[in-house]
């Protein structure tokens, strides 16, 4: 089969739209059309059915998607085993949200050259869609995310369970009282939590609005682990009585993986390094 069929296929699963796949994948609507038309006649089952809005999978259509699925990921990992470097034994690729890579997946990478020296690792940073989309297509092995989508044939695994707890700088008289509050973007159900309140600040990367409030003041919620040494050092202090609240990540990976090693080892150091 080829793999640009497959490819193709999955896109118009996703997007629900022979149109919207054609997007994605930058050709031509006839040319996703003739692709499907093909993939058709070589299984002599028709795939999807055109609705009013988009396209729909035929019950061979959703009993073909696993094949699908599992055809790109052997694509790819064979793809990436190839580029293994010299003296490593596998390639495992891993992405994670921006602001887990600090100081989580950084500790998890040192602990992967200590722990696993052959194992050669390509890491990237990524958007929870976009990781989602590259699990999928067998691009990434494991995608490390707060709150990520269930997806049929992959397994989700507890990392880490950090709390988000609200502090502010420590300021001296006459510097200000530390009360500006700055949102950071910690998804919809922190949102949720918040209220309706407008912030004068909202960010969407938790370290940006760190280093600002420690520039110019006011508080915000951080992971209490980030935020662990500049209350040692006495440079933020916790806000009293300030509600916490539970931020956990999670590994997303293939099913398919819980019989490779290498992944396993990887999802063994990145839960070894949270606790």
């Amino acid at each position: 089969m080829d793999i640009d069929r497959a490819r193709t296929f999955l896109e118009i699963v996703h997007t629900g739209s022979f149109l919207k796949a054609s997007e994605r994948l930058n050709i031509t609507q006839t040319t996703v059309s003739a692709r499907i038309r093909t993939l058709e006649e070589a299984l002599g089952r028709k795939l999807f059915v055109r609705t009013r809005n988009g396209a729909a999978l035929t019950p061979a259509g959703r009993e073909f998607e696993r094949f699908a699925q599992s055809f790109v990921q052997v694509w790819e990992r064979a793809r990436q085993q190839l580029t293994v470097p010299p003296g490593r034994t596998s390639v495992v690729a891993v992405g994670g949200e921006i602001s887990l890579w600090n100081p989580l997946l950084l500790d998890w990478l040192v602990w992967m050259k200590q722990q696993c020296p052959t194992i050669a690792i390509h890491a990237q940073v990524g958007v929870p869609d976009q990781m989602l989309e590259q699990l999928r297509t067998g691009v990434l092995d494991v995608a490390v995310l707060y709150a990520p989508k269930l997806i049929p044939g992959f397994k989700v695994d507890l990392v880490e369970e950090e709390q988000l707890v609200l502090v502010r700088k420590v300021t001296a008289p006459g510097e200000g009282d530390g009360t500006d509050y700055v949102h950071v973007d910690w998804g919809p159900q922190f949102a949720g939590h918040m209220g309706s309140a407008e912030p004068a600040l909202q960010v969407g990367f938790g370290l940006l609005a760190l280093h600002y409030i420690l520039r110019t003041g006011g508080m915000g919620y951080f992971r209490k682990g980030t935020v662990a040494p500049y209350l040692a050092a006495g440079d933020l202090e916790r806000v009293e009585g300030a509600p916490e609240f539970t931020y956990p990540a999670y590994a997303v990976y293939p099913e398919a993986a819980e019989g490779r090693r290498d992944v396993q080892d990887a999802l063994f150091g990145l839960k070894q390094v949270a606790h």
